[in-house]
């Protein structure tokens, strides 16, 4: 599952500790959310959708693996 959570936290200018801070994470949350390395739980991505004006979908696009 890829994001666009790095690209939209930057055009409102806000940095990783802050973006915790709102979500009530750690910033390393925030950074492996950012990077791939962690799906958000669908409780975390019921906080951050809204925070951004976007829905879940949008914000987080399911790609399906390839075997």
């Amino acid at each position: 599952m890829r994001n666009q959570l790095e690209e939209l936290r930057k055009q409102k200018d806000i940095r990783q500790e802050e973006l915790a801070a709102v979500l009530e994470v750690s910033r390393q949350t925030i950074g492996s959310l950012e990077n791939g390395r962690y799906n958000p739980s669908i409780l975390l991505a019921f906080k951050i959708a809204p925070y951004f004006e976007m829905s879940i979908e949008d914000l987080f696009i399911y790609e399906e693996e390839t075997k």
